[in-house]
């Protein structure tokens, strides 16, 4: 079994697969395993941690993600997970034994209700002293051995050496995604590192950007300001990733954002990307207004055209992004929104390439500053803000 955890699981990527062939092994040894759990924390944006859960039987793993604050919990402060957690080395729970409410944690009845005898809980030992927690139930009666304990127990510094390699792989890839972007992520783990290195890519670019921002800022408490922002990428950012586009950064109350044109309906989605951000921002702004809070202005620019894709920085601090003046002309067009007097403007490209490009009104042509010819631009038929009901107020502190 050790040789299998330390070198038959050099070709296998993913953590809770592993799991479940160990949990099969022990059952196949002898080892009266039923039911095993890992718990790992993932410090994901939006959850702590992730269970894996193996029972008898199943040939995949049940992942459930766990919110931040459950450590505030009472179900979570009396419970196995709390007491390894806290610096215990092993929770043993014989399930045979008469219940006793007063001290018995909830798990150790719903186990009971799987017809499981025995329970033991052990830490899952990573670097730089992080712990995990890991967990067997028995189904047989009388429970797990004491050969059965020590094997589980030997097995352990193995199996922590083999689960933290994928964790972190994981928890490596999970952040990249989440401050780069998965397509960015991707190249980056393949090796793109070098600075100057990239490739020119033909994409649509959005750049968006909040109103009024600095005043905002400057007038309102910390916590208000960052949940005004959260709130307010929220509704641009989700459909931006519901139709396929990448969010290369947010820059202060601004996104840059793009659409591979290597898939056919990339202008397309971009149209309706923004399309519903612009429906989202509205109504963003009811819910602010009806809570007596300040509506929210904001300005979208939409164009497409070939960008240098790739590493630029420092020596020591490099920033995956783009370049080239298709990028420029798109945080032109956004600029061009307050002369206008528009939410969202194209550029006559991406009308062209998009399936939708029809439904957009015409505008006209206009001369963009550090851009040769006057550019056509585009917008929804209905986004005309001097009689949008939903203006941004003039005092942010009313």
């Amino acid at each position: 079994m050790l040789d299998w955890l330390l070198a038959g699981t050099r070709g296998e990527r993913y953590l809770d697969d592993i799991f479940v062939a160990f949990c099969g092994r022990l059952r196949a040894a002898g080892v009266p395993v039923a039911r095993a759990t890992i718990h790992l924390r993932t410090h994901h944006p939006l959850w702590l941690g992730t269970r894996i859960l193996w029972r008898i039987g199943a040939e995949a793993a049940e992942l459930t993600n766990y919110e931040y604050g459950i450590v505030d919990t009472d179900s979570f402060k009396r419970s196995p997970a709390a007491d390894i957690h806290n610096g215990a080395e092993q929770v043993r729970k014989r399930l045979e034994e008469p219940e006793r409410p007063e001290t018995d944690y909830s798990i150790y009845r719903d186990l009971r209700a799987e017809g499981l005898t025995d329970y033991v809980a052990w830490p899952l030992h990573y670097t730089l002293g992080k712990r995990h927690v890991v967990t067997f139930s028995a189904d047989r009666p009388g429970g797990f051995a004491p050969e059965d304990l020590d094997l589980l127990s030997a097995l352990l510094p193995a199996l922590s050496v083999v689960t933290e390699v994928r964790h972190k792989n994981r928890l490596t890839r999970l952040l990249l995604d989440t401050y780069v972007g998965p397509h960015a992520s991707e190249m980056i783990l393949n090796g793109a590192t070098r600075r100057g290195s990239g490739v020119t890519v033909e994409a649509a670019i959005m750049v968006i950007d909040l109103r009024g921002f600095t005043e905002i800022s400057e007038l309102w408490p910390r916590d208000d300001v960052i949940a005004l922002l959260n709130d307010y990428f929220d509704a641009i950012s989700l459909p931006i990733e519901r139709h396929g586009g990448e969010i290369l950064k947010f820059m202060g109350d601004g996104l840059l954002a793009i659409f591979h044109l290597d898939t056919p309906v990339a202008c397309t989605a971009a149209q309706s990307a923004a399309w519903e951000a612009h429906v989202a921002m509205r109504a963003l702004n009811a819910a602010r207004s009806a809570r007596g809070f300040q509506r929210l202005g904001y300005g979208i620019g939409v164009n497409v055209g070939a960008v240098m894709y790739g590493n630029i920085g420092s020596r020591s601090r490099l920033d995956f992004t783009i370049i080239g003046p298709a990028v420029n002309v798109a945080a032109r067009l956004e600029s061009l929104t307050k002369v206008l007097d528009r939410r969202v403007l194209f550029s006559g490209a991406v009308a062209a390439r998009s399936a939708d490009g029809h439904r957009l009104t015409r505008l006209g042509t206009f001369p963009l500053r550090g851009v040769g010819d006057p550019l056509e631009v585009l917008a929804f038929p209905d986004d005309v803000s001097e009689v949008d009901p939903l203006e941004p107020d003039r005092d942010p502190a009313s």
